[in-house]
Formats: C-alpha cells, sequence, structure tokens
C-alpha cells in the first residue's frame, strides 16, 4: 500500500514521511514523478495537479488534495474516477479565519484611508461606523467561512451569508438562490467572497451585482479571481458607489505588471496567501482521511465533482 504525493506545495519529503509514518507506519510515500510500481499505489495527494503527468493508477482508492477549490482540475479528461476529498479543518483554517477578521477589520476601521493620511501628514480623526451597525455578508458559507463568520458576529457585527442552497438552521442570516442574491447585497457594507469557482459564480461579481452593494461597500475576494471583473470593480470604485476592494485572488496570476489593479489608490492587492498550510497540519489530514476510508466511515470534506465543490 503506497501514497503518492504529488506538488504538496510545502515541505520537503522527509517532512512528509516522518509526519505521515508516525501515524501509518506501513504506508509507503512516494513522491511524483518516481512513482514506483504503480500497482502499489492506493492513495494520491496533491496540490497544483498536472493530471497529464500523473501514470495510471490501476489500484488507485482515494485522492485528497490540499486545494479548496477544484475548478482547475475536476473536468481534466484524465482525473482519475475515484473520490476525492479535501484537506481542510473540519472547523476551518486558523490561518483563513484570521486573515478574513485582519481584512474586514482593515477595511471596517478605515486603515486605508489612515494610511493615507499618514502619507499627507494630516491628523484627522475620520467618523467611524461601530460594529453592531457595520453588515457584514459573506458570499459562500462553507468550511472556510464558517469560523470568521462567528467571530465576526461574536464580536458585534451584523453578519449574513449568501448560499446556492438554504442553510436550515444556520447561527448567521441566511440568502439563498438566485432570488436571495439581491437583498443580501442590498444589506451588506463588507461582503466577504469565499465561493467556489463554478459556471454559476464565474464574474459574479460584476457590474450589476456590485452596484446593488450600498453606497460605500467594500469588497474582499479570497475565493478565485474569476468570480470579480476587474473592469467593473474599478469602475466602481472610479465612481465613489464602491469604497475599497482587498483582492487575495486575481485573474491571471500572478497579476501582470501592468493591470491597473496595482495602481488603483483604492485596491490592495495580496499574491494569493490567504492560507498556506503546513505539513504539520495537511499530514494528519491525509492520515485522518485513510483511517476513515480505510474504516468504510464517512469523509468530512468529500468533493461533489459534479457541483464543482
Amino acid at each position: 500500500m503506497a501514497l503518492l504525493i504529488m506538488n504538496l506545495m510545502t515541505g520537503e519529503p522527509d517532512d512528509w514521511r516522518k509526519a505521515i509514518n508516525a501515524d501509518l507506519p506501513d504506508l509507503e510515500i512516494r513522491f511524483m514523478p518516481d512513482a514506483g510500481d504503480v500497482a502499489d499505489i492506493e492513495y494520491l495527494a496533491f496540490g497544483r495537479p498536472n493530471f497529464d503527468e500523473v501514470p495510471d493508477l490501476p489500484n488507485l482508492k482515494l485522492m485528497l488534495t490540499r486545494q479548496a477549490g477544484v475548478d482547475g482540475f475536476a473536468n481534466h479528461p484524465r482525473l482519475p474516477k475515484v473520490p476525492l476529498t479535501k484537506l481542510e479543518p473540519v472547523g476551518g483554517d486558523p490561518m483563513m479565519t484570521e486573515y478574513v477578521i485582519t481584512n474586514v477589520l482593515r477595511h471596517h476601521r478605515q486603515l486605508a484611508a489612515y494610511k493615507a493620511q499618514q502619507q499627507e501628514k494630516v491628523w484627522q480623526p475620520l467618523p467611524q461606523v461601530r460594529q453592531e451597525d457595520r453588515r457584514i455578508g459573506f458570499m459562500g458559507y462553507g468550511t472556510m467561512a464558517k469560523e470568521p463568520a462567528r467571530i465576526l458576529q461574536e464580536i458585534g457585527f451584523d453578519v449574513a451569508a449568501w448560499t446556492r442552497t438554504s442553510k436550515d438552521g444556520s447561527p448567521v442570516k441566511n440568502f439563498h438562490g438566485a432570488d436571495g442574491l439581491e437583498p443580501f447585497l442590498n444589506r451588506t457594507d463588507i461582503v466577504v467572497c469565499l465561493l467556489p469557482l463554478t459556471a454559476a459564480t464565474d464574474r459574479i461579481l460584476n457590474a450589476e451585482t456590485l452596484a446593488m452593494l450600498p453606497e460605500g461597500a467594500m469588497v474582499i475576494s479570497l475565493g478565485r479571481g474569476d468570480h470579480v471583473v476587474q473592469e467593473d470593480l474599478v469602475a466602481a470604485l472610479d465612481s465613489g458607489h464602491l469604497a475599497g476592494a482587498t483582492l487575495d485572488v486575481t485573474s491571471p496570476e500572478p497579476l501582470p505588471e501592468d493591470s491597473p489593479l496595482w495602481d488603483h489608490p483604492q485596491i490592495n492587492i495580496m499574491p494569493h496567501i490567504a492560507r498556506r498550510p503546513p505539513v504539520s497540519q495537511l499530514a494528519p489530514a491525509i492520515t485522518a482521511n485513510i483511517k476513515l476510508f480505510e474504516a468504510g466511515e464517512p469523509l468530512p470534506q468529500l468533493v461533489d465533482l459534479e457541483a464543482g465543490y
């Protein structure tokens, strides 16, 4: 029984062997491109995969991905026809949680405006909205959104979420479906996009939907760059309808040097760094999922490839 690792984007081979074999000592760990005898491989773990380079794996039983989104490979013709699960912590990734909260508070407390004042040597307090009067809206309410939504609600923000289908019993206000998008955006001062990228969510933040946000609203995009129509975002900022944006993801990536987003005074560009799970986080998730699979138990982050997440 062997696990083949392909571009998990962190750690050295010995780090992975030590961490995984501490829990599963009989599991052989191999690394692309040295797959060895492919008949031994029952598990495949990957970050940024290239399935054109993966050999046929006749006894593969389970794939495990560190990617939050599967849009980059879900329709690849050589994707093995076996279950796929994500290596996300069930309670959310602490790095993503702190990143969301950091950027919400950055916009809420107008830190970009104060930085601009500092550069002009201006000492001038700005009017500040209290947290109970600031409405935060999550587009997507999956594993990565729930914990920051909970914390923001706990410290006094008015938090809601928009999802494809109804989330009965959600601890935050839930808007859902096509009919729920406009009322959700109408009530949202800071929108946090953590949606998967699917045909239905591609370019979802465009001129029409951005206009549904209240004047002075702010956008934080953390899902995929193709969620945002960049020229429409710039137009909404330039018109004064939006007050600011943080883009952790862009299309393409890296962002080209000639992109107007770099120099826009109301846009904060980050190089897709919201979460960078280390070996110490990913290895236990790999072994836990393998143990569950071998025991015939449900996998906590099983991907529905038809739905795209």
